[in-house]
């Protein structure tokens, strides 16, 4: 199915509250944010050309993949069975969750955790009230926090600070142009290149961190050395 602006009103919502099909959803460019009052769903793809975007106040979910040429916005989870990509930001009320990557010009916010099975690319920041969880690398131009742990399969790289509420896993390195902060978890690498190093800092118990120090200064944790 095709959206055109033929099936937007004034305020430029869909003709009916939302959708559910097992046919691929697609928009003409230059629509603008293309707004749905309930939940956005398909067995197949969502493609919606340059200058177009989708708002829905529920969900949105794709069987297999989403890309818009603006930005991705639900008051409740996205989903898609493969990738997720937009030319401006991705916010999601609750998770995000995509079976190969997720990638934006822009920045990635959720209510949840955000999980995909390969990596998680932002031009901007990346934040969750939950954890990060990728199977490949993440990498933002701005920050990274999340308010549980955050779990790289290969490296994690931003220009600015990483904080986690809990403990950063990274299977290659982790660079930060800035500090990096855990409240309540270790942190392991192969190595680490900050600022500031500092984990568990509301807890009781030392933590570790478990990484080459390649650049930064430890102000809380205890080095130990990585395991091969």
């Amino acid at each position: 199915m095709r959206i055109s602006k033929n099936d937007l009103d004034k305020d430029n919502y869909y003709k009916q509250d939302g959708i559910d099909t097992e046919e691929p959803i697609e928009a003409d460019e230059n629509l603008g944010y293309v707004r749905f009052k309930k939940s956005v769903r398909t067995t197949k793809h969502i493609f919606f050309k340059a200058g177009s975007g989708i708002e829905a106040g529920e969900g949105i979910e794709a069987g297999k993949g989403i890309e818009t040429g603006w930005g991705i916005e639900a008051g409740w989870g996205i989903e898609a069975g493969e990738g997720i990509k937009a030319g401006e930001g991705i916010k999601a009320g609750s998770g995000i969750e995509a079976g190969w990557g997720i990638e934006t010009s822009e920045g990635i916010t959720a209510g949840s955790r955000i999980k995909t099975g390969w990596g998680i690319e932002a031009g901007s920041g990346i934040e969750t009230s939950e954890g990060i969880k990728a199977g490949e690398g993440i990498k933002a131009g701005e920050g990274i926090k999340a308010g549980f742990e955050i779990e790289a399969g290969e490296g994690i790289e931003t220009d600015s600070g990483i904080e986690a509420g809990e403990e950063i896993e990274a299977g290659s390195g982790i660079e930060a142009g800035e500090g990096i902060i855990t409240f309540f978890g270790n942190i392991t690498a192969k190595f680490i290149s900050a600022l500031r190093i500092c984990v568990g800092f509301h807890k009781t118990e030392e933590c570790t961190i478990n990484a080459e120090i390649r650049k930064g200064t430890i102000i809380l944790g205890k080095l130990q050395t990585p395991k091969e």
